[in-house]
């Protein structure tokens, strides 16, 4: 499921973030991948575990959790602290797929491991301040050109063969993590996002109270059913 979930930031959160950011310690993004990654991608990333990106992946993750659009797409189960990147001066990343498991550090302990499930990109720049910088996601249906307004993230299968188009004026800024969800299948995951904005639209318009406990009830049995702690 492909889903765009908008104003995860508000204007003055961007603008910290920003602030934050231009202050940041950035590596070459080559030191995160393995060797294929590597061959395709010119960017660069704050250092996983700086104290900057943990600072503003907490906040991340706080502004996720104000989210419910968010929390019944994603259904999320663990989610990988979030990194960030950025691209300029044609930096790109050309078509890869992501890890079907990534190492969580734990401080103090041996790391731990999490399937990951839907990628996640939330936009910190605004469309007109860079050329380029598309992310490009394949699917069955075809290319999907994704570029997001400043705050706005976008869901995508981990599964998803994707790219992000060189940037050729300004720099585009992005925080990316990757969940893994309560419901490992990703069409399962959205009969249960459409069945609960259903739920959520007869609530709204009065419907019969006897109806929307039972669409309730069937909701919640399927999660029930599909779900993996």
């Amino acid at each position: 499921m492909l889903l765009h979930v908008p104003a995860i930031l508000d204007a003055a959160q961007v603008a910290r973030f920003r602030k934050a950011l231009d202050g940041g310690e950035w590596i070459d993004g080559k030191a995160t991948v393995g060797a294929q990654g590597a061959q395709v991608k010119r960017n660069q990333q704050l250092a996983d575990g700086s104290p900057l990106a943990r600072e503003l992946g907490a906040a991340v993750l706080a502004a996720l959790a104000a989210s419910p659009l968010y929390h019944a797409a994603a259904l999320p189960l663990r989610t990988l602290p979030p990194r960030f990147n950025r691209y300029q001066g044609g930096g790109t990343y050309g078509m890869h797929v992501d890890g079907s498991v990534m190492h969580v550090a734990r401080p103090g302990q041996p790391p731990d491991t999490m399937r990951t499930d839907i990628s996640c990109t939330l936009f910190l720049c605004e469309p007109d301040e860079y050329d380029g910088g598309e992310l490009v996601i394949h699917d069955t249906y075809g290319e999907h050109e994704v570029k997001l307004p400043a705050g706005d993230v976008i869901l995508y299968p981990s599964s998803s063969l994707h790219r992000v188009e060189p940037v050729t004026r300004g720099a585009r800024l992005a925080s990316f993590f990757w969940v893994q969800s309560l419901v490992r299948d990703d069409a399962r995951r959205r009969m249960l996002f459409e069945l609960d904005a259903s739920i959520q639209s007869l609530t709204r318009s009065g419907a019969d109270r006897a109806v929307l406990l039972q669409l309730t009830g069937v909701y919640h049995n399927l999660l029930r059913q599909w779900a993996e702690t």
